[in-house]
């Protein structure tokens, strides 16, 4: 048996939940794959998937041998490129997931160039509002905005993301400019119900920390929506300068308290610490890094 290729089967099947979707993937007859895997099995002499008529899932023991299996194969790509030609073409699969409004609006024009610079490279771009397991569900990075919650996984800061307190003019001439962030406590804020703590906003002023509590009467748990509704004259949103960039562009939004900077979030890029970064991990995590390192330097020369 030969041990690699076996592997490649388990992995692909563990991927598509489907011996005929693995066969698909790898270019091979399904009783091939399914032969591959039997053989795994009896090597390991251990069941790695329950198989019914209608459905493949991992077994326990499958589920930690896919933990390090991933890994094991990457590794041993890596190898093959060290050993064969090393200016050959960036290849083979990267599972992404990234938030919704960032990754529609901002990641998608990240990647393009990536993807164009290396066609053979096959990104997977799963968008979600939901927090995701990464290691559980096989993903080989995260994209994530904001303050991050305590975690085991390999953390790289690509970018500052500023915070920017708006509102639309039609707000601002019914209820008035606020001339100081204490000021937003008597008016209507729009929640962002995804951050921590999302009731208190937190502001730089002349060096000194500032937190004030506010209130209002919309809450959403997404950057746009809150964003929405603010073009739409109903409150006040602090909202990441990504989802409200071309408001402010056009005027339909305007920035408040010039003289108080909000707390930045940050853009991360996130993998699980046990996995070894090939080449074509390395090569993304750089690029996002690059491209969204020159868009912050353009977000705070807009803020000065």
């Amino acid at each position: 048996m030969d041990q690699i290729e076996a592997m490649r089967a388990f992995v692909a099947v563990a991927k598509e939940n489907s011996f005929t979707g693995a066969a698909g993937r790898l270019g091979k007859s399904t009783k091939l794959v399914s032969n591959h895997v039997a053989a795994l099995e009896r090597r390991l002499a251990a069941q790695l998937f329950h198989r019914t008529t209608r459905s493949v899932t991992l077994t326990d023991l499958g589920t930690a041998y896919l933990e390090r299996c991933r890994p094991l194969l990457d590794q041993f790509d890596e190898l093959d490129d060290l050993v064969q030609d090393r200016h050959r073409a960036l290849s083979g699969p990267i599972r992404i997931t990234a938030p919704t409004g960032f990754g529609s609006a901002w990641l998608v024009q990240a990647l393009a160039p990536f993807q164009t610079e290396h066609p053979a490279i096959e990104i997977d771009l799963h968008l979600t509002d939901k927090r995701v397991a990464l290691v559980e569900e096989g993903f080989d990075l995260g994209v994530r905005i904001g303050i991050l919650r305590d975690s085991t996984l390999r953390v790289r800061k690509l970018a500052d993301m500023p915070l920017v307190v708006c509102a639309a003019p039609s707000y601002l001439e019914t209820h008035g400019r606020p001339a100081h962030p204490q000021s937003l406590a008597s008016h209507n804020c729009l929640i962002n119900g995804d951050r921590q703590g999302p009731e208190t906003w937190h502001f730089m002023r002349e060096g000194e920390a500032l937190s004030v509590r506010v209130t209002g009467n919309f809450t959403a748990n997404m950057p746009a929506a809150v964003a929405a509704m603010a073009i739409g004259g109903l409150g006040i949103a602090c909202s990441p300068r990504y989802a409200v960039e071309p408001a402010l562009a056009d005027g339909r939004l305007e920035a408040l308290f010039e003289d108080s900077n909000a707390m930045d979030f940050g853009v991360y890029a996130l993998y699980p610490p046990n996995r070894h970064l090939t080449a074509r991990m390395r090569a993304l995590i750089d690029h996002l890094a690059a491209y969204f390192g020159s868009r912050s330097s353009a977000w705070e020369r807009r803020q000065s």
